[in-house]
């Protein structure tokens, strides 16, 4: 994979479309293609093979939601990380994305310098948005959206410390909160995280939220602190 991430941006606006990569060609992210809807996303995502697309989640046609079901879903051989675009974060839709496999969301309004960051964190596969507002639009829309693809996964394959972890990184903790819970170093923690995401076939951090919740592992509301280990 290239330094920087190759991009696809999908959104029906076109100003959306040039603003998103003309901040980002001024930071040297290469934009490999746009779209204006959810098949050309599709088509571009095959044709250019990106690392990241930024993906509006609605558009006329095939909407974001369905186009990123369908680039990942398994049949897109080494499929990007897919960042949904909304202008209300508190969006069943947003949540119906992350449960599809979506890394994370922005709001459009988003300023420069996070869009970069965000960007650019992709490539990485870290949290691409905080844990705790995963956590407040997982809290408000889980077990609500019918329609949602379901990231259920059988716990039984973690240990008692990484269910432990993963407790608490559904509440929201950052690497750095569970360092200081636990009483690990952060490189500790980030080899828990990453044993979890493993185990768990998982993407990101994101959908280890959504499991979190979806698993009953976490109920809404819950907010005890996570144990020592």
């Amino acid at each position: 994979m290239s330094e920087s991430p190759r991009v696809v941006i999908a959104d029906d606006q076109a100003l959306v479309r040039t603003g998103f990569s003309l901040i980002l060609a001024a930071d040297g992210i290469d934009v490999v293609a746009e779209a204006s809807d959810g098949d050309e996303a599709i088509d571009a995502v095959r044709r250019t093979r990106p690392d990241l697309v930024l993906m509006d989640i609605r558009m006329p046609g095939t909407d974001g939601l369905e186009a990123t079901r369908r680039i990942l879903s398994g049949t897109t051989p080494d499929p990007p990380r897919v960042i949904m675009l909304t202008t209300f974060d508190l969006d069943r839709y947003v949540y119906a994305a992350l449960t599809a496999g979506a890394s994370g969301f922005l709001l459009k309004d988003v300023t420069p310098e996070h869009l970069v960051a965000s960007v650019r964190l992709a490539r990485t596969g870290d949290a691409l948005l905080a844990p705790a507002i995963t956590r407040r639009l997982v809290e408000r829309f889980v077990c609500r959206d019918t329609q949602a693809v379901a990231l259920h996964r059988d716990l039984s394959v973690l240990t008692p410390r990484e269910l432990e972890v993963l407790r608490s990184l559904g509440r929201g903790l950052s690497n750095a909160e569970l360092a200081a819970c636990f009483r690990l170093s952060e490189a500790t923690v980030k080899t828990h995280v990453a044993r979890i995401l493993a185990k768990l076939r998982l993407r990101d951090r994101a959908q280890a939220v959504v499991v979190a919740y979806e698993t009953g592992l976490i109920t809404p509301g819950a907010g005890a602190p996570a144990t020592e280990l």
